[in-house]
């Protein structure tokens, strides 16, 4: 079930990511130089929906870039 731009914004602040920036429905986040943006939209493109996971995950895991 795809996730929405809501629910991802939650798991990145629950992970220890700051709203740098928001203008329209995208949100920018960040956490130490790592930037990511978030569109807040009802149902996020697999593609990019994987891409957001696999960036939450490697900093999960201390494998921050």
């Amino acid at each position: 079930m795809p996730v929405s731009g809501e629910e991802m914004l939650k798991l990145y602040r629950r992970a220890g990511w700051k709203i740098v920036h928001r203008k329209g429905s995208h949100v920018k986040v960040g956490k130490g130089n790592l930037r990511e943006i978030i569109p807040l939209h009802k149902e996020l493109k697999r593609g990019l929906e994987r891409a957001l996971f696999k960036r939450l995950e490697q900093t999960r895991k201390g494998k921050e870039l």
